[in-house]
C-alpha cells in the first residue's frame, strides 16, 4: 500500500510540476524556438552546428518552462484574483512557494549545463540571459513596461545564438535582436489585453494599460517597424527571393492580427497571441529555404 500511495504521489506531483511550466501549453515554446532559430540557421548559414542547435532547442524548453514557475511564483498573491490564472497550481493550491522555487533552480541549472557545452562567449551571455529571465516577472510591480523588459529576455537568445555559433555577435544580430524584442512586446501586449480589466483591480501594470486607446495604433506602427527590422536584416545578408516572400506571409498575419484584436474582444486578443506562432513560422520557412536552394 505504502508504494501504490508513493506512486501516486510522484505522479501527482509530476503532473502539477508539468502544469506549473505551462508543459501543456507549448505556445510559449514555439514563439521562443522561432527567433532562435532564426537566429542559429543565419548565424550557420543555413547550416548550424548539431551541437549547438540540441542545446539551443532544448534550452528553449527549459528556460521558457523555467519562466513561467518563476512568473507563477512572483504572482502567486495576484493570480487567484484573475480569471484566467486562479486554477494555476500555485493559485489554486496545489503547489507551494517553496516547491515552486525548487522546481526553478532545477530547471535553471539543467539548462546551464547545456550552455556549458558550448563556448565561454556564450557562457558569460548566458549568466546575462538568466538574469533577465528570472527578474521579468517581478517587472510588472514598478513599471508599464514588463512586456518589453519580456522581448529583452525572450529576444537574447539571438545574439547568445550568433556567440555559440560564430563567437561573435556581428551587427546584423543586434538588427535581428531589436525586431524579436519588439515582436515579443506587440504579442504580450496582445495577452495582456485578455487579463487588462483583472490587472486594473488588483494594480498590475502592463503595456495594454499604459497604450490605453491607442493600443492598436501602438502594436501597428511596432509591427511595421518589426517588418522594416526584418527587411534590414535580409539586406545585410543578402537574403534571396524565398525569404522576402516568407516575410510578405509574415506581414499578413500581422494584418490578420490587427483585424482579431480590433474590437478588444479577450478571446480574440488570444487568438491574436497565439496566430503570432504562424508568424514566426513563416519567417522561419522563408530562412531555410533560402538558404537551401542558394
Amino acid at each position: 500500500m505504502a508504494i501504490t500511495i508513493t506512486k501516486q504521489f510522484l505522479l501527482d506531483r509530476a503532473l502539477q510540476y508539468s502544469l506549473l511550466a505551462r508543459l501543456n501549453k507549448p505556445i510559449g515554446i514555439f514563439i521562443l524556438l522561432w527567433p532562435t532559430l532564426w537566429a542559429l540557421w543565419i548565424a550557420g548559414e543555413g547550416s548550424p552546428n548539431s551541437l549547438v542547435l540540441f542545446v539551443f532547442t532544448l534550452g528553449v524548453v527549459l528556460m521558457r518552462s523555467a519562466g513561467c514557475v518563476i512568473n507563477d511564483y512572483a504572482d502567486r498573491d495576484f493570480d487567484p484574483h484573475v480569471e484566467r490564472t486562479k486554477f494555476r497550481p500555485i493559485a489554486s493550491g496545489k503547489v507551494t512557494s517553496k516547491e515552486a522555487l525548487a522546481v526553478f533552480v532545477v530547471l535553471s541549472l539543467c539548462a546551464f549545463g547545456l550552455v556549458l557545452l558550448l563556448n565561454s562567449y556564450t557562457i558569460l551571455l548566458s549568466f546575462v540571459g538568466a538574469f533577465l529571465a528570472a527578474s521579468y516577472p517581478f517587472m510588472k510591480r514598478y513599471t508599464h513596461l514588463p512586456q518589453a523588459y519580456l522581448g529583452i529576455a525572450f529576444g537574447w537568445a539571438v545574439p547568445m545564438a550568433f556567440a555559440a555559433q560564430q563567437n561573435t555577435i556581428p551587427n546584423v544580430a543586434w538588427v535581428l535582436y531589436l525586431a524579436v524584442m519588439l515582436w515579443a512586446l506587440v504579442y504580450d501586449t496582445m495577452y495582456a489585453m485578455v487579463d487588462k480589466e483583472d490587472d486594473l483591480k488588483i494594480g498590475v501594470k502592463s503595456t495594454a494599460i499604459l497604450f490605453g486607446d491607442y493600443d492598436r495604433q501602438v502594436m501597428a506602427i511596432l509591427q511595421i517597424i518589426i517588418m522594416l527590422l526584418l527587411i534590414a536584416t535580409g539586406l545585410l545578408q543578402k537574403m534571396g527571393v524565398f525569404y522576402f516572400l516568407g516575410l510578405t506571409i509574415a506581414s499578413g498575419f500581422f494584418v490578420y492580427q490587427q483585424k482579431l484584436i480590433f474590437n478588444r474582444d479577450k478571446a480574440l486578443c488570444f487568438k491574436a497571441f497565439l496566430n503570432n506562432n504562424w508568424f514566426g513560422a513563416a519567417v522561419f520557412v522563408g530562412i531555410f529555404l533560402d538558404y537551401m536552394t542558394s
